[in-house]
């Protein structure tokens, strides 16, 4: 059964969430504070974590920063800060998605179960990934459209694989820019453009309306499945 650590101070919200995820099939952790939260991230080994960012100890986007130092377990926060540099911030230091409260229960679930979904993706990460037609083997680094193998420059593969490891999570222009290029790159939104443009040229069956790699503006791009 997939394990899920909720880790919010509100008593009623944890309360809503262990009813609402037990009806669905879930195993249920709380915390109330960002010390048990990251003690149980560690120690009970969750399949997710849902957080809060308004903790009483320690400020969520630390927990996101504290739980990645050791773990890869996917995180979806639920906040109320709705600007987008908040969810930029989150997703920046790992987060895997972003739910502003309040929020509907249905719209949660289906966040839950797609990433889980990305879980089981990653977990699987040298299986062959299909998506809008385009068949990626990240063993052998080939790429088929159409029954056809697409050649890659070396940058355009590392940039796929990046989005093919993390099916349909969204990704921050940092976030991508500093797994392909490095560190010194990670302000230079242009080369992003240009090789997700060239990519989407090979891969999109119409490139001016792209349903592979999808923009999210003043954000990033996520692959879709």
């Amino acid at each position: 059964m997939t394990r899920i650590l909720v880790i919010d101070d509100e008593p009623q919200i944890r309360k809503f969430m262990r009813i609402s995820l037990s009806a669905n099939g879930y195993d249920v952790i709380e915390a109330e504070t960002a010390a048990d939260g990251i003690a149980a991230a560690r120690g009970q080994s969750p399949d997710l974590l849902i957080l809060d960012l308004g903790l009483p100890d320690l400020d969520g986007q630390e927990v996101i920063s504290a739980v990645r130092e050791s773990s890869d377990v996917p995180i979806i926060v639920l906040s109320v800060r709705a600007e987008e540099l908040d969810k930029v911030e989150a997703l920046d230091r790992g987060a895997n998605d972003y739910v502003v409260k309040p929020f509907g229960i249905a719209e949660l679930m289906a966040r839950v179960r797609a990433v889980v979904r990305q879980r089981g993706a990653k977990e699987a990460a040298d299986a062959v990934i299909e998506a809008g037609g385009v068949r990626i083997d990240l063993t052998r680094r080939v790429v088929i459209r159409g029954g056809e193998e697409q050649r890659l420059s070396k940058k355009e593969w590392e940039l796929l694989e990046v989005f093919a490891r993390s099916p349909d999570r969204l990704l921050t222009h940092r976030d991508l820019l500093l797994k392909v290029w490095g560190p010194a790159h990670v302000d230079n939104t242009a080369y992003l453009r240009v090789y997700v443009n060239q990519l989407r040229q090979k891969l999109e069956a119409d490139p001016s309306q792209p349903t592979l790699i999808v923009n999210e503006p003043g954000i990033g791009y996520r692959l879709k499945m």
